[in-house]
This record gives structure tokens, sequence and C-alpha cells, in this order.
């Protein structure tokens, strides 16, 4: 089934404008939820408000206001918060293109498709293949739901992904963090460096990852529902490996252990059966060659 459109616009560089429809580029699986509930009864609990004297405040009688100074407010009403957003605009501005490894992956934000709506499918091809060929994104404005976004437009296929940034006052500079230096020996390094290779792949497969957590919430939710008990599974003990070398090692010898259980040869049927067989049993038929004739139990007992 394509893509269903969830709006509809313009892209503008220089002179030229290409209008695109937008397309949802993910959906995000809710978290599981649970309902505060009435422990006697049952029964959901409702949300109310109320003030720092404990009366309770009905919905029409509040009002936004914003806190300029401990305990101080200034209230505004709905049309003067609209007054002061931004309005909405079918353009996405392009301001410039730089170089696609400029653009750290901590700005990402929410990611849209692009593609092109009636009369723009060759502008929308062109500015595809200039920024494949010149190897940039564009840096564009984008005016939505009362706020100005930074956005990064970027090919994919024939397609191009529109990323919202966060602004440079949204990310917090890594500097804030507090990291001690810290001495490494070669020998560590060598042995760090060792299990990246171990581990490593060429290629990013999300397919190959799903929310464990949220499928056995769901699981267990499931059992309840029939009626089971739901218990926890202990915890497997740790080894605490102290020393930084030993724990290398150990990772080491433990993800090539893993990786040759998985690389040997499965045993053959017959073999399985012979392995798993008890006393009292018959074991596997051994194999005979075409046209031979098979000896009864009874004619090996008469000779």
């Amino acid at each position: 089934m394509p893509a269903r459109s969830i709006g509809t616009g313009m892209i503008s560089f220089g002179m030229v404008s290409i209008p695109i429809r937008t397309y949802s580029a993910g959906e995000s699986s809710s978290a599981v939820s649970f309902n505060l509930l009435d422990g006697k009864t049952k029964t959901r609990l409702k949300q109310q408000y109320i003030t720092s004297t404990g009366e309770i405040v009905p919905r029409e009688q509040m009002v936004k206001g914003y806190e300029f100074s401990k305990d101080q407010y200034v209230t505004f009403t709905d049309d003067e918060i609209k007054a002061m957003g931004q309005e909405s605009q079918k353009a996405i501005e392009i301001t410039e293109f730089v170089p696609a490894s400029e653009v750290d992956a901590i700005y990402f934000d929410k990611p849209y498709y692009l593609g092109p709506d009636k009369g723009g499918e060759k502008a929308f091809r062109l500015l595809n293949e200039a920024m494949k060929q010149t190897g940039r994104v564009a840096l564009a404005k984008w005016a939505a739901r009362g706020k100005q976004y930074l956005v990064m437009i970027r090919p994919k296929d024939k397609g191009l992904v529109m990323q919202q940034l966060l602004y440079a006052d949204e990310v917090r500079p890594i500097a804030e963090v507090p990291i001690p230096d810290a001495e490494i020996k070669d020998a560590e390094l060598k042995l760090a460096t060792q299990l990246v290779e171990q581990i490593a792949s060429d290629q990013f497969h999300p397919e190959h990852y799903e929310d464990e957590v949220r499928k056995r919430y769901h699981e267990a939710i499931q059992r309840k529902v029939e009626g089971q008990e739901i218990t926890a599974a202990p915890e497997a003990p740790r080894a605490q490996i102290i020393d930084l070398m030993e724990a290398l090692k150990a990772s080491l010898a433990a993800k090539s252990a893993a990786s040759a259980a998985a690389l040997a040869p499965a045993p053959a049927e017959d073999e399985a059966e012979e392995a798993t067989g008890t006393e009292g049993r018959p074991g596997p038929r051994a194999l005979r060659a075409p046209g031979a004739r098979r000896t009864s139990a009874r004619a090996k007992s008469k000779s």
C-alpha cells in the first residue's frame, strides 16, 4: 500500500520552487501504559487540579501563565499565545548546502519523507541528483504548528528525507560532562580493538533488533489476562572482573566460543537418534546396499 501524504508544501532555493508532499517516515511504537485504579473497586481514577489551599479548580477557570520570578506570573489568553507563535508556512526555505558529514547526528530529531507533488517531478529529481553529486545536504527553515524548525534535507534513493534538527541552544555541549583523563596501555587497546572487530558488521540491519522489553510486557499482560501469575525470573549471577585486561580476554573468549558453537555442523539424524536413545529401545537402522535383504531376529535365533 502506498504511503499516505500528511501534508503539502514547497521547497524553495534560489528562484526554484518545487511542490512536494510530506510523509511520515516512522511510526514510534507507544510504550505500554498502565491506568491508575481504585484498589478496592478496580475503577479508573480521575485527575483533578487543586490550588495550594486544596480547592478544586474546574477546567473552564484555568488560565495559562509564565513564571517570570519566584511565584510571580503573567497570564496570557489563547489568542495572545497564538499571536506570539509562528504561522505555518507551506514553503521550506533552503538557506545553504553543507557537506553531509558536517551535521552531527546529535542534532537529529524527527524525520519525514518528501516526495514530488504534481508538476514538480523534474525539479525534485534534479535536486536529489545535485545533492548526490556534490555530497551535500540542504539546511532550511520550516514553520509549522506554531514553531519555526531548522531542518536538513538529504537524498535517499529517489526521494528526499527532511530531518528536523535541534537548535544549538537545545543541545548541551559534551564539555559539560565530567570526563577525567585515564591512561590506557597498548596491550589493552589491542585487545579492545580485537573485540570491536570480532563483533563488527559492515552494514546496519535494523530488522535484527526489536523492543524486547515491550514484547515482554505484552506477553506478561496476556498471561495475566488468562489468569496466570507472573513471577520474576531469578537474575543470573554475574562474575565480577576487576582487572580490565581479564575482562577483555574473557569477552573475547566468550565471543569466540559462541561463534564456534554457531558454526559447528548439526549432528546427522541417525547420530542424534543414537545419542538420545535409551536402553530397551531399538537403535538406528543401518543403511543397506540396494537389493540387500534384511535379516530378521527370528532368522538370527535359528542360526
